[in-house]
């Protein structure tokens, strides 16, 4: 497993993966801050695309990202993690609202304990996703760090539909 970092405007993130795709986004602070593991390797290499759509995405230059990712999970967290990746820059849905799309609408806090664990936050948007009443919910980066990708989001983008995002 090889992993760099990229300094940005919510802090240092850890990039980690392999040759083939990126496995894991780790944030500076939070439930979702992440070190390397003893046995992983320092390499900028196989993160170039990575660092360059991250870089381009917070310079409000990029709305989606084009990069080989492999989250894990079980099953259902997979189909979450998919339904995350079709919520447009820009907007936000609801945990319900996952949750009807993954085809188990009552499956609500298994949409966020997945959501919760998402292991490429940003990329595959978690933070895209409230509470039914609209609050900004528990976030793996902290709230702060949610309000502030959420607010980069509705600053650079133009209203398309949906749920304009909240910067609170």
């Amino acid at each position: 497993m090889y992993y760099c970092y990229l300094n940005t405007p919510i802090g240092e993130l850890l990039l980690a993966g392999d040759d083939d795709a990126l496995t894991m986004v780790g944030f500076p602070q939070g439930s979702m801050r992440r070190e390397p593991e003893a046995h992983w390797i320092y390499s900028e290499k196989p993160f170039t695309a990575a660092r360059q759509q991250l870089t381009e995405y917070f310079g409000g230059q990029r709305k989606s990202f084009d990069l080989k990712l492999r989250p894990d999970g079980t099953e259902f967290q997979l189909d979450v993690l998919k339904q995350l990746q079709k919520i447009p820059y820009g907007t936000t849905v609801s945990y319900r609202d996952i949750a009807e799309r993954v085809g188990r609408p009552k499956a609500v806090r298994a949409v966020g304990a997945a959501n919760g664990r998402n292991p490429i936050p940003i990329i595959i948007p978690c933070h895209r996703v409230i509470g039914s009443s609209g609050d900004l919910t528990g976030f793996g980066g902290g709230i702060p760090t949610k309000k502030a990708l959420l607010r980069l989001e509705l600053e650079n983008s133009q209203f398309t539909g949906g749920s304009q995002a909240a910067a609170g």
